[in-house]
């Protein structure tokens, strides 16, 4: 791949340095793992009867050298807003697409951590809204899933791992919409959508997934 991009007229990276010293004038391409990227927190994963309570920690085995969420989205931002001319703007999606693969991991320190790092981006995000109002930041998701905050001691048909959090406090998560051990699967429940910017007023309370469309075109002037 990375042959083909170069071939293409991009510059690809692979390293956090890379990805700082990069420049605006060509296409950038990150290739930052050759599977999915490691996860920023390890811990227990789910079981059946439930795991004895313990901490999560940062992730041994990420190198240093791999770029967070954060950077690659900080990145993004700045390369963009160098591209863009006069009234032209841009658009940019980012995902936090760990938080799903660890939930069906039934994995929910990988699965925290990663919500930690995707929260980090979207800083990245509304701090560049704030220096330039006419931008719209939304924050959403494609999709329930399965893990749920229960009582300590639930005795549940599927797996539940005890976590301690910053306080000391146990934590009991439930994966519970397949067997233990098998891929966890996504519900039907309701996701947050939040905004701030312009047309953020159009989602507040419920909205259909599919008028987000029709929200961002207004916001980018295409109706």
């Amino acid at each position: 791949m990375q042959d083909q991009a170069d071939a293409a007229g991009y510059q690809t990276v692979t390293d956090t340095n890379g990805l700082s010293q990069a420049g605006a004038s060509k296409p950038l391409l990150g290739l930052f793992a050759d599977d999915n990227m490691p996860v920023q927190w390890t811990g227990p994963e789910a079981q059946a009867g439930g795991t004895p309570p313990s901490k999560c920690t940062k992730n041994p085995d990420r190198p240093q050298t791999t770029p967070t969420l954060a950077d690659m989205t900080s990145k993004a931002i700045d390369t963009l807003d160098q591209q863009s001319t006069g009234d032209k703007g841009f658009f940019l999606q980012v995902e936090g697409a760990s938080i799903d693969k660890q939930n069906h991991a039934a994995n929910p320190c990988g699965q925290i951590g990663e919500n930690i790092g995707f929260d980090d981006a979207i800083s990245k995000g509304m701090d560049y809204a704030r220096e330039h109002p006419e931008t719209l930041v939304l924050v959403s998701a494609d999709h329930g899933h399965t893990s749920q905050i229960v009582p300590n001691g639930t005795e549940s048909p599927g797996a539940t791992a005890t976590l301690l959090t910053k306080d000391g406090v146990p934590m009991t998560l439930n994966y519970a919409t397949k067997a233990p051990g098998e891929s966890q699967t996504h519900t039907g429940t309701e996701v947050r959508v939040a905004g701030y910017g312009p047309q953020a007023a159009n989602i507040v309370g419920l909205t259909d997934q599919t008028d987000l469309f029709a929200t961002m075109s207004r916001a980018l002037g295409l109706e």
